[in-house]
């Protein structure tokens, strides 16, 4: 089989080879010293290693490639980073690799070396098809290694997360309040319409919003209006009564659409996350002119606390109505259900916090994220269900994020060399 590359560098990292009379493929005697640090970000694989090749010790670098001709073709050679890679380890050694001085580097073929062992372990994990590859063994896996590599997978998570935020943290010109509003709203459009729910944020500055606080309708007939929701022709007196809001504060403010009705979507979307729903709820939080940033980051630090913070009843028109002059068939709750406000601790608290934590480099604030994750109960998704068959459970909202951050990054890309997991079902092999 052709392994990959992140096979190989595990090789390395681990030694799963045969180190007896080990020489380069120059015919020069070969000792490990040092393995060298792996490095998971540009430049060389591992850092800092030591070899002694001919009786000569040897400080740098190693890079792992598949074939020696990738050094061109990822072109290293043009890149100094590499000018100090001591060792050039390589599965085939199909082509003499050179420095810009004209030296030959040294190199090391693994082919016919690898652990015949750890080799079959590695083709049982990929030959197990899709989904969670190292499903069977699970079971058997150490809790403190499941946990780890659970933990890792949510800081990556909140890490992606936190980038998102600074991006708009940036746009907005370093302004926390108009960045927490915009978040605030990318999650409470929930994964169907979070793209469009920024957008309309965007669109009205949170300030103008605060301004308009005393008067709940003025709020309504502005975030409905931008949203594009309401009907050209209204189908009765309130919705009558929002349009002429609307153009009112339309050219009050001078707002600019950039979103449009076409831009929601509805088809397959329960009626409780309908966005017509979600700005209404938006509407009953922002009438009591919060400041989103301060309210979120200093003013709870419970799941019970949120919930209070969110306790504001939706207006009778909105109980009743699907759209703007539509009945529904059924009222909707007053209040946010619980199962979406552990959404909205999930998706717009714990990301911010994690981000405010980067921003001001106080740890503290993971450690936080960390503790209102295992408040909440574990979400329930194909995801969790995958796992729960291969009889790992989830106990809270940590274990469940840091699940779907493993599948998604890890699992459905056969990851399995760049995770704790899949590096110990080798370990196990070559014992």
């Amino acid at each position: 089989m052709e392994f990959k590359e992140d096979f190989l560098q595990a090789v390395w990292k681990y030694q799963y080879f045969d180190k007896n009379s080990l020489n380069t493929t120059e015919g020069q005697m070969l000792e490990i010293k040092k393995i060298g640090f792996h490095n998971f970000y540009h430049g060389p694989d591992f850092l800092e290693a030591c070899v002694r090749i001919g009786g000569l010790d040897l400080f740098g670098h190693v890079e792992v490639h598949r074939k020696a001709s990738d050094w061109k073709s990822h072109e290293h050679d043009v890149d100094p980073r590499y000018n100090s890679v001591i060792l050039h380890v390589v599965y085939e050694n199909d082509k003499p690799i050179l420095r810009n001085d004209g030296t030959v580097i040294p190199t090391l073929e693994l082919k016919g070396k690898i652990l015949l062992n750890v080799i079959r372990s590695y083709e049982k994990l990929l030959s197990a098809g899709n989904g969670i590859l190292c499903g069977n063994e699970l079971e058997k896996m150490q809790s403190i290694m499941k946990f780890s590599m659970v933990e890792r997978a949510l800081v990556e998570r909140l890490e992606a997360k936190s980038s998102q935020v600074f991006e708009i943290l940036e746009k907005n010109k370093g302004n926390w309040e108009e960045t927490s509003y915009q978040w605030l709203f990318q999650s409470f459009g929930f994964k169907t319409n979070a793209p469009s729910m920024y957008m309309l944020a965007e669109s009205i500055p949170y300030k103008l919003l605060q301004k308009t606080s005393h008067h709940p309708k003025g709020i309504e007939a502005i975030l409905f209006g931008q949203a594009d929701l309401l009907p050209d022709i209204p189908e009765d007196d309130y919705t009558e009564e929002l349009l002429k809001e609307y153009t009112f504060y339309q050219k009050k403010y001078s707002l600019k659409q950039q979103v449009f009705r076409g831009d929601w979507k509805f088809m397959g979307v329960r009626p409780q996350n309908s966005p017509v729903l979600r700005i209404a709820q938006l509407v009953s939080f922002l009438s009591q002119n919060k400041n989103i940033f301060s309210e979120a980051i200093y003013d709870f630090s419970s799941f019970a606390a949120f919930k209070e913070l969110f306790s504001a009843e939706l207006s009778t028109y909105w109980v009743s109505h699907y759209r703007p002059g539509v009945l529904s068939k059924k009222p909707f709750p007053k209040k946010l259900t619980d199962n979406t406000l552990r959404h909205l601790v999930i998706n717009f608290v714990v990301p911010l916090w994690y981000s405010y934590g980067r921003f001001v480099e106080d740890s503290i604030w993971k450690e936080k994220c960390f503790d209102l994750l295992q408040e909440i109960p574990s979400e329930s998704n194909h995801i969790i269900k995958k796992f729960a068959s291969h009889h790992w459970s989830c106990e809270n909202a940590f274990d469940s994020q840091g699940m779907i951050g493993l599948y998604n990054n890890y699992c459905i890309h056969k990851k399995c060399m760049d995770c704790k997991i899949g590096q110990s079902l080798l370990k196990s092999v070559s014992a």
